[in-house]
């Protein structure tokens, strides 16, 4: 085991945002967090992170509390890319790159040789080494996506949590970067909105509604047409091109009623 919730519940001016939400992330496998807007996916991805703790319940890394863990220790092992990230210092990119090394080292210390390996190697897996010396400010909304993501790669994590990462990416974008993510054989939990990406790489999804579990389990188990049309409000037609192929999703339009 590495990182998991434990009927953990989050309330947020008087509203409960995640109502006794149970989530294993297995070593080495990619889950994907779906549900629609409000349904609580930032909320519990900055929970199994430690940004913000749980009113009940424990989220535990490799089966100790998180919050008997010191931040840095638990900063070297697990990273995150939030939605949207913005600066107003002038920094280039491979500046940003280089906040990933903070953990791994100690305080006024300059950047060592091996920092630096971890920087040029995350700028060439995104394929931004030829903007390492471009100011952030100058980026696309894609490739400051990208440059966060080669910023959570410096800090060789062993557990990723990913926040929407798809979000300002075009589809060619959106597939390479999901190819990369599942490619680093860690621990990675991925908040996402299109529901045939998670089918395509996730290899276990956990379905939230209004702040609680409705299902979780492998993308054919869960990704249903009846449950989409309850969580979603849409009809969707499911194909799977082979008896082992992940589902296929086509949406068909929308119903007349949703989760009550």
């Amino acid at each position: 085991m590495t990182l998991s919730a434990d009927r953990v519940t989050r309330t947020a001016a008087g509203r409960l945002i995640l109502d006794g939400v149970t989530l294993t992330a297995e070593p080495g496998t990619t889950t994907g967090l779906l549900g629609p807007n409000g349904s609580g996916k930032s909320t519990l991805l900055r929970l199994l992170c430690g940004v913000l703790a749980p009113a009940s319940g424990v989220v535990r890394l490799d089966g100790d509390p998180l919050h008997d863990l010191r931040r840095r220790d638990v900063a070297r092992r697990v990273a995150v890319v939030e939605q949207q990230a913005d600066t107003l210092v002038e920094l280039g990119v491979a500046d940003v790159v280089r906040l990933g090394r903070i953990p791994h080292r100690r305080a006024w210390s300059p950047a060592s040789a091996a920092d630096e390996e971890a920087v040029r190697n995350a700028l060439h897996r995104t394929g931004l080494t030829d903007r390492a010396d471009q100011p952030w400010h100058t980026l696309s909304g894609g490739e400051r996506q990208r440059a966060q993501i080669a910023r959570a790669l410096a800090q060789e994590p062993r557990e990723l949590l990913l926040d929407e990462p798809t979000n300002h990416l075009d589809i060619q974008h959106q597939l390479e970067l999901l190819d990369l993510v599942t490619s680093l054989r860690i621990t990675t939990v991925v908040a996402l909105h299109d529901l045939n990406l998670a089918a395509m790489y996730c290899d276990t999804i956990v379905m939230l509604a209004e702040g609680r579990v409705v299902a979780a389990g492998a993308p054919r188990e869960v990704l249903t047409a009846p449950l989409i049309a309850e969580v979603y409000g849409v009809r969707v037609e499911i194909s799977h091109p082979t008896a082992d192929a992940r589902p296929h999703l086509r949406v068909l339009g929308t119903v007349a009623t949703r989760r009550a």
